[in-house]
C-alpha cells in the first residue's frame, strides 16, 4: 500500500480544518457529526482518525485556526480609520447573513461555553490573542496605556459579537438591521477619535 507524503497529510489536515470551519459555523458544533465533517472534505471516517483522535480535537483545531486568521486580518489593519473599517464590515448585513464565512465567536459562542476543556482552552487562547491585537490598534491610535487599550478592546469585542448574535437571532428583518446600526453607532463611540471617520460618514 502506498504511503502518503508528509506534505499530502498536511494538506489533507488543512482541508479538513477549513471545510469543518465552514460547516461548524453554519450548522453548529452539535449539529455537525463526524460523517458530515469528513464528507465535506471528501474523505472517509477512517481517514479522519488518521489526523484527529476525536471530534473535540478537530473542533479545537478549527477554533485555533479561525481565531488565528481573525488575528491576522486585524493585525493587517492600518492604524486609525482601519479599525472602524473592520467594525463596519463586522456589523454589516453581509456578515450577518453569511455565518459560515464569518466570525467564529458570533457563530459558536453559545456552544463553546458548554464544550470540554480542550476546546475551551483553544478558544480562550484565541480570544486573548484577538483582544490583544485589537488593543494594540486602539492603543496606537490614542496613545492609551496597555490596561486602557485592553479594556477598550474587551468592550468592543463583546459589543461586536453580542450584537451580531442578536441580529441573527431575531426574525424581524427591520429589527435586525436596527440592531446592527445601533451597534455600529455605539462601537464608534468606543473608538479613539483618530480611529473614527467623520460624523458625516457614520450611520
Amino acid at each position: 500500500m502506498a504511503r502518503y507524503s508528509a506534505e499530502h497529510k498536511q494538506q489533507t489536515r488543512r482541508r479538513m480544518i477549513e471545510t469543518a470551519g465552514r460547516r461548524l459555523k453554519s450548522d453548529g458544533i452539535e449539529g455537525s457529526g463526524i460523517a458530515t465533517l469528513v464528507a465535506d472534505a471528501g474523505l472517509t471516517n477512517g481517514a479522519f482518525y488518521g489526523h484527529f483522535s476525536s471530534k473535540d480535537e478537530l473542533v479545537a483545531a478549527v477554533v485555533t485556526d479561525q481565531l488565528e486568521n481573525q488575528v491576522a486580518v486585524i493585525d493587517a489593519l492600518a492604524t486609525g480609520a482601519g479599525v472602524e473599517a473592520f467594525v463596519r464590515e463586522y456589523l454589516s448585513p453581509a456578515h450577518r447573513d453569511e455565518p459560515a464565512t464569518g466570525c467564529p465567536s458570533a457563530a459558536l459562542l453559545d456552544e463553546l461555553g458548554r464544550c470540554d476543556a480542550e476546546i475551551r482552552q483553544a478558544y480562550t487562547a484565541g480570544a486573548r490573542a484577538v483582544i490583544a491585537t485589537i488593543a494594540r490598534r486602539l492603543g496606537d491610535a490614542d496613545n492609551d496605556d496597555d490596561d486602557r487599550a485592553e479594556e477598550r478592546a474587551i468592550g468592543l469585542v463583546a459589543l461586536l459579537v453580542g450584537s451580531l448574535q442578536l441580529a441573527r437571532a431575531v426574525d424581524d428583518p427591520d429589527l435586525s438591521d436596527r440592531v446592527l446600526d445601533a451597534a455600529l453607532a455605539n462601537a464608534r463611540h468606543m473608538l479613539p477619535p483618530t480611529a473614527r471617520t467623520t460624523d458625516q460618514e457614520s450611520p
